[in-house]
């Protein structure tokens, strides 16, 4: 068996019988089979199968290029003029017009990233066969057969991308990785590619893009020693020595010569000045893509060279050994001096004798070095505080030769400033002293104050209030948002109507700069920018969210709003009474839910506030129209999944109580003056006995439902049994109070921790209306959690909002300022200048400086007075020598 495959296509199959002869075939080579084809054979003999493939190769005709050297010169001396020239010629030897791409590196650099060229723009692929040829013998002469496997036919991949288009390759490597880009025209080449007198503005690129300053790249100290330096001898002339100051480690990077009508290229360039090996790469292509690679060297030298060995940064407090090797490429022996100059970077002003470390310590060095040989000098320096970047330069001079380097040296401080960070929580009625340990008790002789920062929140209940506008500008349309916007102006309508002393906040907002983030008002207290900390981001959006908080309590555009978004909400409505998620959507049976859930809430409110105040002027706009069509649309949907479950499955008391059927009799306990039908009833019966048994086997947020479901429907001892076994489940810690350890994000609706803690706020606080520090500690959690965060969504933000206001203690009422002793001595922020204290919150921050800061500032007692919980900090910043910084933990 014979067959000859070409691009995938069986262009012949042949059986053949042979019989102690032999048979030739044979197959035509044509234009069209570049790349080669497959010839596969197989044959059987005596019940045993064999089979192979040929891979026949048809070359590619020659597209490579030659690039003919026509100036170009393997030793160069550093800072001079240099022009190469180069002429492309086509595969043939013919004149061709292409293009050159050039550049060239130290070589160095290869030995963090090896860096090559590889150049392969035409698609030209070999073929290989992908079909497979088995057999199969069921171990018996009469059923021996073969059989062809097509699967795994493939393709070969062309994909192409900004830095890989026909199939360029740059590989990677240091600074040549930008390269890529900037041979497309995708970004413009920078001017500190050619070479610049200013050493600081000298960029280079590191990995993936990284730009850093030419002085962060010295290259590292490795085992100098310091060497005996020879008495002075005769003074060397140094001021006419030329002074190597662009040590770059790009030469240049021309991505875009053209050849002339002959072929030929040149290019011209200043040779960097540091003394190394240089790697010439060069790319040439024409238009037909026909290309070639060459890789040349180079090196820059002198006859006599000096190659500081000097470390990447310096330390205050370091005493180090700085050398330098002094080389001679001339034949005969050279004997001259060498000299060390340091200047202050910042000042211009000379530092040498102060730096070296003793008086014997020369800046000069007399040196001898034997002919193609090299030696060393070195120096010792001890370096002094308050320096922060050192010049240095090393001069070499031995009769008419001479040489001489100059580079900077960052010097780091040998102390860091270190902020140690004391949290203060406190709880209704309590007086509580904290100790910054450190502050209290520093004994250091070097460590040296910087400031210390107390702030506090009295009242951190408003915070919930400040969420509010996130709720009213969420920026999309979907029918969910809409309805946080009417719950927003709703909740807002009642919050700004149920006490006078609230409405005088909201004026004193807007009015003040309470609406900028709490994140960026400690922004001085963060190491870095609050731009630059991707953890602190969300502050910036907080505030954006705060600032306009004076327009939402506006009683005239709070009612407008709240109207608007109820019309919208009226006429997204469906004829089926159900809300899609966006309008025009398919009807949504979560979302319908959700929205008469929310409505549930805010009737309960209602109810709530004019039980309690007889003079109450809260109302809402109560939708029933709206309301009576969802639920008539719900009940529907209620019996359907109840039918539907009778349908498949065989055992109607087994499990069947399913998180929608939950939420459907937690929204329609809301409402048991709309009526139900018989079928109803008896459904909800089925599933309230399904509740009774089942609900042990059911997430926090179901049991939190159940609960309530349970407790409106009469069966107070199921509703008091979750209760129970939720609070022995749950942990209660003093700083976040009451929480679930099972309380974390998944996939599912009801798997969320803010709705799930609010709905648990909202069981304890209905079921247990005594149980007033239960409900606290639930709330406490939910506070924590806004801390230095924004409730991520607007239904979280929702829930959130209604458990913390409307719910427990009346916290937000509350105007006693906490007690505040530092030191044993009281602080009165109302007495304190340039210290504004936050209506509502009661946040106010102060700071002492340096030389106010004691040791028993480190104890702060705090009383708070009243409902409500309050927090607050004390930050204390210190320099202090790196080995003398101590570990600290605080939560």
């Amino acid at each position: 068996y014979v067959r000859v495959e070409k691009s995938n296509t069986i262009v012949e199959e042949k059986l053949i019988t042979l019989n102690n002869n032999s048979k030739t075939i044979s197959v035509p080579v044509t234009e069209n089979d570049l790349g080669g084809f497959v010839v596969t054979y197989g044959y059987a003999f005596a019940n045993y199968f064999e089979w192979n493939t040929h891979n026949i190769l048809v070359p590619y005709p020659s597209s490579d290029l030659q690039i003919e050297t026509t100036t170009f010169r393997d030793k160069i001396a550093p800072g001079v003029d240099e022009t190469w020239s180069f002429k492309i010629k086509g595969p043939e030897g013919e004149k061709v017009s292409a293009e050159l791409l050039a550049s060239m590196y130290d070589a160095s650099l290869d030995q963090f990233s090896p860096h090559s060229w590889s150049f392969y723009p035409l698609n030209r692929p070999n073929y290989y066969s992908r079909i497979r040829t088995n057999a199969h013998n069921s171990f018996s002469t009469s059923s021996f057969y073969t059989f062809s496997n097509y699967n795994n036919l493939s393709y070969p991949s062309l994909n192409f991308d900004s830095f890989d288009s026909f199939g360029l390759d740059f590989m990677l490597r240091g600074n040549f990785y930008e390269s890529r880009a900037i041979s497309y025209g995708s970004a413009p080449m920078r001017k500190s590619m050619m070479a610049d007198d200013a050493l600081l503005d000298e960029v280079v690129t590191l990995g993936y893009g990284t730009v850093k300053k030419e002085n962060e790249l010295s290259s590292a100290v490795a085992g100098v020693q310091p060497t005996a330096l020879e008495p002075e001898k005769e003074k060397e002339d140094f001021e006419s020595v030329t002074i190597r100051k662009n040590l770059q480690e790009t030469a240049f990077f021309f991505p875009k010569l053209q050849t002339d009508k002959e072929g030929n290229v040149s290019f011209n360039f200043t040779t960097p000045e540091a003394l190394t090996r240089w790697n010439l790469q060069l790319l040439a292509h024409t238009k037909d893509l026909e290309s070639t690679i060459t890789n040349l060297s180079t090196v820059t030298q002198k006859e006599l060279m000096v190659t500081p060995n000097a470390p990447r940064f310096l330390r205050e407090g370091d005493e180090i050994n700085i050398s330098s090797k002094i080389s001679n490429l001339t034949e005969k022996l050279l004997s001259g001096q060498a000299k060390l100059e340091l200047t202050d970077a910042v000042t211009g002003i000379n530092i040498s004798k102060q730096v070296l470390a003793v008086s014997s310590t020369l800046e000069t060095a007399s040196f001898e070095v034997d002919p193609m040989g090299n030696t060393q000098v070195s120096w010792t320096l001890n370096i002094p505080e308050g320096l922060q970047s050192v010049q240095y330069k090393v001069i070499a001079k031995a009769g008419d030769f001479s040489d001489g380097e100059q580079n900077m040296l960052p010097v780091l401080s040998n102390r860091m400033l270190v902020t140690e960070t004391l949290p203060m929580w406190i709880r209704s009625d309590q007086t509580k002293t904290f100790t910054l340990d450190k502050l209290k008790n520093t004994s250091s002789t070097t460590l040296k104050h910087h400031k210390l920062t107390l702030e506090m929140t009295s009242n951190p209940a408003w915070y919930a209030v400040q969420a509010l506008p996130y709720l009213m500008e969420y920026p999309y349309d979907c029918n969910e948002q809409t309805f946080s916007r009417y719950y927003a102006n709703s909740l807002a309508s009642h919050i700004a109507n149920s006490n006078p002393r609230i409405r005088e906040v909201f004026d004193q907002w807007a009015n003040s700069d309470a609406l900028v983030s709490n994140l960026e008002k400690n922004e001085e207290l963060k190491s870095l920018l609050i731009q630059e900390t991707p953890w602190l981001r969300d502050a910036q959006s907080e505030s954006e969210q705060k600032k306009r908080i004076g327009l939402l309590f506006n009683l005239n555009k709070m009612k407008n709003e709240q109207q608007s978004a109820l019309n919208k909400l009226a006429q997204n409505q469906n004829s089926s009474g159900a809300w899609s998620w966006f309008n025009g959507g398919p009807d949504n049976r979560y979302i319908t839910q959700h929205i008469i859930s929310g409505m549930g809430h805010l009737n309960h409110l209602v109810t709530s506030a004019s039980l309690s105040d007889q003079n109450s002027s809260t109302s809402f706009n109560s939708p029933s129209e709206m309301i009576e069509n969802a639920i008539s649309y719900l009940d529907a949907e209620f019996v359907k999944e109840y039918e539907q479950m009778k349908k498949h499955t065989s055992n109607i008391n087994d499990d069947h109580l399913s998180a929608n059927q939950v939420h459907y009799l937690y929204m329609r306990s809301f409402f048991e003056d709309i009526k139900t039908s018989k079928k109803i009833d008896e459904i909800t019966e089925y599933y309230l006995k399904q509740a009774q048994k089942y609900w042990t086997k059911r997430g926090l947020y179901a049991q939190g439902m159940l609960a309530l479901i349970l407790h409106r429907m009469d069966d107070a001892k199921t509703s008091a049994k979750i209760l129970r076994a939720l609070e022995e489940n749950s942990i209660t810690s003093h700083e976040l109070g009451m929480y679930w350890k099972s309380n974390t994000s998944s996939w599912y609706w009801y798997q969320a921790p803010i709705e799930t803690q609010a709905l648990l706020i909202e069981a304890f606080s209905e079921i247990r209306p005594a149980d007033i520090e239960t409900v606290d500690n639930l709330k406490i959690w939910l506070l924590k959690n806004k801390q230095t965060n924004q409730w991520s969504t607007t239904k979280a933000t929702t829930e959130a909002v209604y458990a913390l206001l409307l719910q427990g203690s009346e916290w937000l009422s509350v105007t006693d300022a906490v007690e505040i002793l530092i030191g044993g001595e009281e602080i009165d922020p109302s007495t304190l200048a340039n210290v504004k204290v936050e209506a509502g919150t009661g946040y106010f921050k102060t700071s002492w400086n340096t030389a106010e800061i004691e040791p028993k500032m480190g104890e702060v007692q705090i009383s708070k007075k009243g409902n409500g919980i309050a927090w607050g900090g004390l930050y204390w910043q210190y320099f202090e020598d790196l080995d003398k910084i101590t570990p600290a933990e605080t939560p």
